[in-house]
């Protein structure tokens, strides 16, 4: 919106730039799940969830760091 159709005193709301969608937070949601899950049918479950919640995690921050 150009400046000279905003109210006076309105300024450009922030951020400018939103973050590109990513699947990171429903994995690392998946992993939590599944690591929650775990102690009540397997511990295996349990393993496999905290593995992928750490890899989810350390994609999201990568991406982050990156962005």
């Amino acid at each position: 919106m150009p400046n000279a159709q905003r109210p006076p005193g309105w300024k450009e709301p922030l951020p400018d730039r939103l973050p590109r969608p990513t699947y990171w937070p429903a994995a690392l949601a998946l992993g939590a799940t599944m690591a929650l899950l775990g102690p009540v049918s397997l511990m295996a479950v349990t393993v496999v969830g905290v593995c992928v919640a750490a890899i989810a995690l350390a994609g999201w921050i990568g991406e982050i760091v990156h962005e």
